[in-house]
C-alpha cells in the first residue's frame, strides 16, 4: 500500500508499517511536526495524535500536510464530531476509546477506516456485529492484559488486537509473542517531559527501540 494512496486502506493494514503504534499526546502546535518526523526518522510512520488537547486538530492537520511519510490518525475519537473533524484533519485512520454503532457508521461513511476500543466480550461482539474484526484493547493491562487476551483468542478466535494502555518498551515483547496481537499502542514513546525539552533525538531513538520489537 502506498503511504499516500487510502484507497482500500483497512485498520489492519497500518499493522504492516510496525509492532508499535505511539499513542501521542500534543500540547503545543509547534511541536507537532518537529515530534512526527522523529518518529519517522526512528522507523515509526504510523502516528496516533489524541484528541487530548486543544491543538491536537491543527497539529493533525500540519503532520498531515508537512509530514509525507507519516500515517496521521487521530485517536480518542468519541463521537461523530470528532471522527468528521479528524477526516477534515487530513487524518487516515481513527481510533475510539469505546465503541458505539453510530461512530462505527460514520467512520464507514466517511472511508475513516477505525479502530475501536473495547474492553469486554461483548463490546467485541458488537464490534464484530457492525463489521469490525481488528480491535483496540483499552486500557489493556487495567482490563486484564495478557490473560484477558489469551481468553479472548478463544471465543474471538478470527479478533485480532493492539492492546493499548500500561504497556511499556519492557512488556510490548510479551503482548506481541500473542497471535491475536500483531501491533500495541504506546505511549512510551513520546514522553511528556522529552517533547517539553524538545529533544527529537531522543524521540527517534525511542522510535528505533520500538521498531526493532519483534515478537
Amino acid at each position: 500500500m502506498a503511504l499516500n494512496d487510502d484507497e482500500g486502506l483497512q485498520p489492519l493494514d497500518l499493522v504492516g508499517h510496525g509492532p508499535v503504534i505511539p499513542v501521542i499526546v500534543i500540547d503545543r502546535l509547534e511541536d507537532a511536526v518537529p515530534l512526527a518526523e522523529a518518529l519517522v526518522a526512528g522507523g515509526v510512520r504510523v502516528l496516533e495524535v489524541t484528541l487530548r488537547t486543544t491543538v491536537a486538530l491543527r497539529c493533525m492537520e500540519a503532520i498531515a500536510k508537512s509530514v509525507p511519510d507519516a500515517i496521521v490518525g487521530a485517536g480518542t475519537v468519541r463521537s461523530v464530531t470528532d471522527a468528521q473533524a479528524a477526516k477534515n484533519a487530513g487524518c487516515r485512520f481513527a481510533v475510539s476509546p469505546g465503541y458505539l454503532s453510530e461512530i462505527g457508521n460514520a467512520c464507514r461513511e466517511l472511508d475513516l477506516p477505525l479502530l475501536p476500543g473495547v474492553a469486554t466480550g461483548s463490546e467485541v461482539m458488537a464490534a464484530n456485529r457492525d463489521g469490525y474484526a481488528f480491535l483496540k484493547l483499552f486500557p489493556a493491562t487495567a482490563v486484564g492484559g495478557i490473560p484477558l487476551l489469551k481468553s479472548l483468542a478463544g471465543p474471538f478466535a478470527d479478533v485480532m488486537f493492539c492492546p493499548t494502555g500500561g504497556i511499556t518498551l519492557q512488556t510490548a515483547p510479551d503482548f506481541l509473542a500473542l497471535p491475536n496481537v500483531p501491533v500495541c499502542g504506546g505511549s512510551w514513546l513520546t514522553p511528556a517531559d522529552v517533547i517539553a525539552r524538545k529533544d527529537w533525538g531522543r524521540i527517534t531513538e525511542l522510535a528505533r527501540e520500538a521498531s526493532r520489537l519483534r515478537a
